[in-house]
């Protein structure tokens, strides 16, 4: 005798009932399949990293100077915003876990795996920025490959910074070879 088969899709009624219940939690139904609670750690991290590159970017973009800064100041000030369109798409994924953000600066850079670096001059700020960038890659790597498909919309997101972050990593490699030649 085959075993009985689930069916592919859940009736509507059923559907409708499970909607009904404990509709206080939001976008969190019952076919969540994550821990949320280390989800949003995780992303709370991910924020603290977000905004520490913000803070970065911006501060690099004001001191960035010499014969080649006007451009590197530009393309550092683009970087500053998309992390901060990276941040605000984190907090918002935390509120829709039934978290919350944590914007506090007390103890940002210790829940943060990207550092604040200053920088000596311009090939220094662009390398501090380019390492931020490759320990950011490796950290979305790791929540997407910990996530799976356990929560698909957060995994999304995350998949979508992490190319954001990439292409940051390949523009600074393409600044140092320009200022190199």
């Amino acid at each position: 005798m085959a075993a009985k088969q689930r069916p592919f899709l859940t009736d509507v009624k059923t559907l409708r009932a499970r909607a009904r219940k404990h509709i206080e939690q939001g976008a969190v139904t019952e076919s969540y399949r994550a821990d949320r609670k280390t989800v949003i750690k995780l992303l709370n991290e991910a924020l603290a990293t977000e905004i520490i590159c913000v803070l970065r970017y911006r501060r690099h973009h004001f001191m960035a100077s010499g014969i080649n800064a006007d451009s590197v100041a530009a393309e550092f000030l683009v970087h500053a915003n998309e992390e901060q369109q990276h941040a605000d798409q984190i907090a918002q994924r935390i509120v829709q876990l039934q978290g919350e953000p944590n914007f506090s600066p007390e103890g940002l850079a210790s829940r943060a795996p990207a550092e604040y670096v200053e920088g000596e001059n311009l090939v220094d700020m662009i390398k501090e920025d380019l390492v931020a960038e490759r320990i950011a890659i490796d950290s979305y790597r790791e929540m997407i490959e910990y996530i799976g498909d356990k929560d698909t919309t957060t995994k999304r997101m995350l998949e979508g910074i992490l190319a954001m972050e990439e292409e940051h990593a390949d523009d600074l490699v393409g600044m140092l070879e320009e200022l190199d030649s």
